[in-house]
């Protein structure tokens, strides 16, 4: 019997700024109290975005609230997480990017059938 995904947060205030085009799924780079910090839906999306640097994806802006029992392992809750995508999305995302106009927006934050930590990526323009 397998397991449907387990959302954590949804970015609903995307969808109504921006048309979106197409998505993309993307693993998050996490620490392990993070992940337990997503386990109690400790995170906002609002205002978030995805940046390509590097050759590497980089999501902003998205707070992950400090685990209860985290003590000093805890991160900062705002830093700065690098996304896990194969190489030809982000040459993909990086030239689409680039047109005017684009904007990688983060839509929701899930835990997949195999218990991975997934962002679901839109790729998306201005409603103004």
């Amino acid at each position: 019997m397998p397991r449907e995904k387990k959302l954590i947060a949804k970015n609903k205030k995307a969808r109504h700024d921006y048309f979106i085009d197409e998505t993309f799924e993307a693993g998050i780079e996490l620490t392990g109290t993070e992940v337990k910090s997503l386990r109690d839906r400790g995170t906002a999306l609002r205002e978030s975005f995805a940046t390509i640097r590097r050759g590497e994806a980089w999501l902003h802006n998205v707070h992950i609230a400090p685990y209860s029992h985290g003590n000093r392992a805890n991160v900062d809750p705002d830093r700065t997480r690098r996304l896990l995508l194969h190489k030809k999305e982000i040459r993909y995302l990086q030239g689409k990017t680039q047109e005017r106009g684009n904007t990688l927006v983060p839509l929701s934050i899930y835990f997949n059938e195999r218990n991975r930590a997934k962002v679901e990526l839109g790729l998306a323009h201005g409603k103004k």
